[in-house]
C-alpha cells in the first residue's frame, strides 16, 4: 500500500476520447479527496474510493471538496497545456493526510462519477488539529501547473 503521485492512466485516455471538459464555465466537475498513509492510489487508478480516505472531521466529508477553476483555468505555451485550481480548505478539521486524489464527478456531461485524474503524493503525513487543511495549488506556468501536457 502506498500513494504515489501521477497522472492515472485512465484519464490520459479519456482525454482523448474528449471526455474532460475544464474550460471555467460549462466545464465538468472536479473535486480532491484526502487519503491516508496506508491507502493505495499510483497511476492505475480509475476512480475515487472511500477506501483509505481520510476520516469526516469538520468541513471534510467524504468525497472531498469541489475544486474551483480559475479564470481562466487552462492556458497553453511553449507547446505545453495547463490546468490550474484554485486552493482548497477544509476549515475545523482534526486530520492526518498522506495525499488526495484529483476526480472528475461530470465527464462527459454525466453525473455522479468518479473518474480519477491525478494522484497528489504529499511527501509525508501533513495534519491539521482543529484548524484549516489547505490544498495549495503550485503556480499556474508551464513548468509547476498541477497538470500538464507536453514538452517541458
Amino acid at each position: 500500500m502506498a500513494i504515489t503521485q501521477a497522472v492515472c492512466n485512465s484519464f490520459k485516455k479519456e482525454l482523448l476520447e474528449g471526455d474532460h471538459e475544464f474550460q471555467f464555465t460549462g466545464g465538468d466537475t472536479f473535486k480532491l479527496a484526502l487519503f491516508v498513509s496506508t491507502a493505495t492510489l499510483n497511476s492505475s487508478t480509475t476512480g475515487y474510493s472511500t477506501s483509505g480516505e481520510v476520516s469526516n472531521s469538520g468541513q471534510y466529508t467524504a468525497g472531498g471538496g469541489t475544486l474551483v477553476k480559475p479564470n481562466p483555468s487552462t492556458s497553453v505555451a511553449s507547446g505545453v497545456a495547463i490546468v490550474d485550481f484554485n486552493d482548497l480548505s477544509f476549515t475545523g478539521v482534526t486530520i492526518t493526510a498522506r495525499g488526495a486524489l484529483i476526480y472528475n464527478t461530470t465527464m462527459g456531461g454525466g453525473s455522479n462519477t468518479t473518474d480519477a485524474v491525478a494522484v497528489l503524493d504529499f511527501g509525508a503525513d501533513k495534519t491539521a488539529t482543529s484548524g484549516t487543511f489547505t490544498i495549495q495549488f503550485p503556480a499556474f506556468t508551464t513548468a509547476a501547473a498541477i497538470l500538464r501536457i507536453g514538452n517541458a
